[in-house]
């Protein structure tokens, strides 16, 4: 795994915002990448002034989508059972797919959005999404809605940490789990805001 880091942070360096957008299409289309290598490094470039925030942010989102498109494609035309057989040729584990399978199951659509910020099965929710079918145009918008936050965030924490993006390597999963739980209470916060704002005008 280090060797390919190496190459994947030497591609990124190289090649700056069409690598980023290449390698987080890879990770979404369940290649097992870690975003937090590619954003995390695209941040401290950012900090380094060799690559600016929005230009990263679009390249990540852009390949990130296309990465997802085409995971639900893949799910949607061959299904389970296509990617139970093949998916190991692409270092694709069956418990990876297990367990973005269960929060499909248990979560629906809204499963897309919340996983775009967890470890694992963020890299692989577009599979169940796909098997099931799910409108196309929900899941892109949901698709958009769960990454865009992530995205961010992840690229200005390497851009704030600077050479010392690496932590995000190490403590990525548990930052991770925190920006869920902090989403969570924001968009409850703000629904029975909205609700309470709308009961108002109807009295």
């Amino acid at each position: 795994m280090e060797y390919f880091s190496q190459m994947f942070l030497s591609f990124i360096a190289s090649w700056g915002y069409v690598a980023v957008a290449v390698l987080m299409a890879a990770e979404n289309a369940c290649i097992p990448i870690p975003s937090e290598l590619i954003l995390g490094f695209a941040g401290c470039l950012v900090s380094a002034g060799h690559m600016t925030f929005s230009g990263a942010l679009l390249a990540g989102m852009v390949g990130g989508l296309l990465g997802s498109i085409f995971a639900y494609e893949v799910g949607a035309r061959g299904g389970r059972p296509f990617v139970d057989q093949y998916g190991k040729y692409f270092f694709i584990k069956k418990s990876h797919v297990d367990t973005a399978q269960d929060w499909f199951d248990r979560y629906g659509l809204k499963a897309v959005f919340f996983s775009r910020m967890l470890p694992v099965i963020r890299t692989f929710i577009s599979l169940p999404a796909g098997f099931a079918r799910v409108d196309p145009k929900r899941f892109f918008t949901y698709t958009i809605a769960g990454s865009l936050p992530w995205t961010a965030a992840i690229l200005y924490a390497g851009m704030m940490l600077g050479e010392n993006w690496t932590d995000l390597m190490e403590y990525g999963h548990e930052a991770s789990l925190i920006f869920v739980i902090c989403s969570a209470i924001a968009i409850i916060y703000f629904y029975l805001k909205w609700k309470k704002k709308k009961k108002r005008h109807l009295h």
